[in-house]
């Protein structure tokens, strides 16, 4: 399994869910969990995803969801789940 982390943060919109799932669904990459939150107009969401069966590289997800995010107003990364968890580590 070739899990990454896709985080997107920004102001609350509509479609920003949709979009950013059906990207990914696009890709061929399984959502293996999701997290989402809104605090005060501020939108946070988390997925954990299994790029296993992705049409193409990491870079090619990276620049496609990157794209998305400037369309829909909000900022898409997209990370190997090792090196998430790396950087996270304290």
């Amino acid at each position: 399994m070739k899990k990454i982390v896709v985080t997107v943060i920004g102001a609350d919109s509509v479609g920003i869910v949709a979009g950013v799932t059906k990207e990914l669904a696009l890709q061929n990459i399984n959502i293996l969990d999701i997290s989402q939150t809104i605090l005060d107009g501020i939108f946070d969401m988390i997925l954990i995803c299994d790029m296993e069966k992705a049409k193409g590289t990491l870079k090619d997800v990276q620049d496609a969801l990157g794209m998305l995010g400037k369309e829909l107003g909000v900022d898409v990364r997209v990370q190997l789940a090792d090196i998430f968890y790396a950087m996270h580590r304290i």
